[in-house]
């Protein structure tokens, strides 16, 4: 439903609404139309001056008709946008309004189809480059990007071990269940993997997908001049949302709180509404997209995560905000939920935004900038970073003797490097035994976690579920003790 003209002038221009005075520059005028049709729709008033002014047009009737003309001589595929004529202040304004076009993408007839493709981007007009052209016109025909077929590859080429390993010993992934998840899709008589299964679980996914992959970093202060700390996460996706996790907490504190016997830990950075956003690039991220992959910036003020690819045709910031999703990789989001990493679809960044008013927190901000998507998290309270000192360093040869006198104390050299590893932060086994650079999570790593949990040197971040596929461990009061007498 429109809007009231009133509260509409009483606006900044945005992805949906532009000015302009007259029609004295029918170029701007038809770019922003264009733009509109392709982006999300849009509405455009004429007869508003740059500073606001209700300035009105001089001859409605005639200013209508030229503009009906311009907009079937300038714009192709043809577009019929709703115009009518309105009076405010005893002036008369034109409102043109374009909603999403099914027939995008719209473009320029003096530019052609290759260079006069525009889309919205804040209040601007932006020329679409082939990619976004291709992906265009993919969501107008309800193709999505990860969904489409690798003819060229074969199951081989999807590594099945790191997909069981993510979906547990109680998931048979057979044929039938691959055809479910649209990771394998029948291709001219031939079962091959889709675009989806090989950014999911390739073996070789860079080769085919040179971004896929996360980029970490750790910024002195509130710009980017100086690194402190950086990494490169080239894991499955699904894997990657803990190796992210990881990284932020290794930048950050932690406290315990204990109530009713039980241990709470709480960070310095607000690690469900982290979670959520990260998950949310993964899953939305336009793979499409070349020249960068997903990048994750931590300040001593914000956390930044930003992914590739603008918002789907149709969808604004504000719709994000209250809930309303568009989901630009399905067969990512269904393997994500089969995994339990989302609850349900399209909630996540309503539950940020919820997350973060229950708890205090300042307010998450989403922008889109050129063709990606940033996603800000405020910290409650700065996080810097801090260097420690040369005293407190352990060099090798002391991570050594702590080794070898956790090794003669709990008659196991697995269980000495576990205890090491969960120093930090939990772990779950698959992350531990990727950590130990096994392949798998053996038998032995099995027998050694039953023991340390027995022995209370080490405990489970999920007691009550202590099969869930999310299971982590973390040192006890024990454990942590154990390091102490033993450095």
């Amino acid at each position: 439903m429109m809007q009231p003209i009133e509260q509409l002038l009483a606006q900044p221009e945005g992805k949906q609404l532009e000015f302009k005075r007259d029609l004295s520059s029918p170029r701007s005028l038809l770019k922003a139309l264009v733009a509109f049709a392709n982006t999300a729709g849009g509405q455009l008033i004429i007869g508003v001056a740059d500073d606001g002014a209700i300035v009105g047009v001089d001859d409605p009737l005639a200013d209508e008709e030229r503009l009906t003309s311009l907009i079937a001589d300038s714009i192709a595929p043809r577009l019929l946008p709703t115009i009518e004529l309105f009076t405010v202040e005893g002036k008369t304004l034109l409102r043109v309004e374009v909603f999403l076009s099914n027939s995008r993408p719209h473009y320029l007839k003096a530019l052609g189809p290759e260079q006069g493709v525009l889309v919205r981007l804040g209040s601007s007009n932006r020329q679409a480059d082939p990619q976004l052209i291709a992906e265009l016109q993919r969501t107008a025909l309800g193709v999505t990007f990860d969904a489409l077929p690798m003819p060229e590859l074969s199951l081989d080429d999807l590594d099945l071990q790191a997909m069981q390993q993510q979906f547990g010993t109680d998931v048979r992934l057979d044929e039938q269940k691959l055809l479910t998840l649209k990771l394998l899709t029948r291709h001219q008589g031939r079962l091959v993997p889709t675009q989806g299964a090989v950014l999911l679980f390739g073996r070789h996914r860079l080769q085919y997908f040179d971004d896929a992959w996360i980029q970490c970093g750790r910024f002195r202060g509130t710009d980017k001049v100086e690194i402190f700390d950086q990494t490169e996460i080239h894991d499955p996706l699904p894997q990657a949302v803990a190796s992210i996790e990881l990284f932020l907490k290794k930048h950050a504190f932690r406290r315990a709180e204990f109530s009713a016997m039980r241990r709470t830990d709480v960070w310095s950075i607000p690690l469900t509404m982290l979670r959520e956003a990260i998950i949310n690039a993964l899953m939305h991220s336009d793979y499409s997209q070349r020249g960068s992959p997903i990048r994750i910036a931590f300040f001593d003020d914000r956390i930044e995560i930003e992914s590739p690819g603008m918002l789907l045709p149709g969808l604004t910031v504000e719709d994000m905000k209250r809930g309303v999703s568009m989901i630009r990789n399905p067969v990512i989001a269904r393997v994500f939920r089969e995994l339990k990493l989302i609850e349900q679809w399209g909630s996540g960044v309503k539950r940020i935004f919820a997350e973060a008013a229950a708890q205090g927190l300042p307010e998450p901000r989403i922008e889109e900038i050129a063709n990606r998507l940033r996603f800000i998290i405020p910290l409650a309270t700065p996080v810097s970073v801090s260097v420690p000192s040369t005293e407190s360093l352990a060099p090798p040869q002391q991570e050594s003797r702590l080794e070898s006198r956790l090794e003669s104390r709990l008659e196991s050299k697995l269980a000495a490097r576990i205890v090491l590893l969960l120093r930090e932060q939990p772990l779950g086994k698959a992350a531990m035994a990727g950590r130990l650079g096994h392949k798998s999570v053996s038998g032995e790593l099995h027998k050694q976690i039953r023991r340390l949990l027995e022995e209370a040197v080490i405990e489970m971040t999920l007691p009550d579920k202590p099969n869930s596929r999310l299971q982590k461990y973390r040192l006890t009061a024990k454990g942590q003790q154990y390091l102490k007498d033993n450095t």
